[in-house]
């Protein structure tokens, strides 16, 4: 579940409350909702967007506007970015910075001995902690009504994504370059159960994540691979792994389908993108059988 910085869930740290952001009892919204907030990660970027109103957002990650890395892509083009330094967050003048515990270490250091609010945040591995930290960072916002909008239409993609009654999973696996996977016990693991497939890629000896040797998957392919996206232009050595010939000589005992590596490591309203590609993929394969 999320935490906030230097604390635990649903509290900011000591200089946050100094700084007139302390959450009133049972994780109640603030006093007085942030004006200016900045995204310190590629997944927070996504549910500020869709939370906050456009003028409390002081800026985003540099990810956010690249539609390889970010649902966001073209949507984010007019809105300010940084590189997650801790020189472009303090010019920005910010009451609020989002973060997650895997924010750089020396940014989080200098923006706290400069008494600027944090709020930092784990990486969710269930739908349901990933709908709470929405509800989470709506409060912390003073957009309650807002998040409770997003969690509903997130909760409305996953609905229209299930498969009908009685549809046998598809084996699959997650494969993007480098042969990199989603394990058992991840938030894509769950999507893909909440879908119609079942995850196969403990059978390759995969853990939570890792990589899977293109050897294994012909030796032993699973129904569907849910591939990555090769890069345009020259495939860099992580992509030739996906544009292999030999994944094309088990097509007739493997369907592959699109599923985008920015789909792979974020909740929030990314769920709904997630889910309507994986109900894509199976709707595809099932129509082809």
């Amino acid at each position: 579940m999320m935490g906030l910085a230097r604390s635990g869930p649903g509290q900011l740290t000591r200089r946050a409350a100094v700084g007139g952001l302390a959450l009133g009892l049972a994780g109640a919204a603030p006093v007085t909702p942030p004006r200016r907030v900045v995204s310190l990660n590629p997944c927070l970027d996504v549910i500020l967007f869709h939370v906050a109103r456009r003028d409390q957002i002081a800026a985003l990650t540099h990810y956010a506007r690249d539609p390889d890395a970010s649902t966001l892509g073209q949507r984010a083009q007019e809105i300010p970015i940084t590189h997650e330094t801790a020189e472009e967050v303090v010019a920005l003048r910010p009451d609020l910075v989002l973060m997650s515990h895997h924010s750089a270490m020396s940014t989080r250091l200098a923006l706290s001995r400069l008494g600027i609010p944090q709020a930092t945040f784990d990486v969710p591995q269930t739908v349901a902690a990933s709908l709470a930290q929405v509800r989470q960072i709506a409060q912390l916002l003073g957009r309650r009504a807002q998040g409770e909008a997003v969690i509903a239409q997130i909760e409305a993609a996953l609905a229209a994504a299930a498969p009908p009654p009685g549809t046998p999973p598809l084996s699959a696996i997650v494969y993007q370059p480098n042969g990199f996977a989603a394990g058992v016990g991840t938030l894509t693991d769950e999507m893909m159960r909440r879908t119609g497939f079942v995850n196969v890629a403990a059978r390759y000896g995969l853990g939570r994540w890792g990589n899977i040797g293109l050897e294994q998957i012909l030796a032993d392919p699973p129904q569907v691979l849910l591939a990555g996206q090769v890069a345009e232009g020259a495939p860099t050595w992580a992509d030739r792994v996906l544009s292999h010939p030999a994944l094309e000589a088990i097509s007739g005992v493997m369907r592959r389908e699109v599923f985008p590596q920015r789909l792979l490591y974020c909740g929030g309203p990314v769920l709904i993108e997630t889910a309507q590609a994986l109900a894509r993929a199976r709707r595809n394969v099932l129509g082809a059988a």
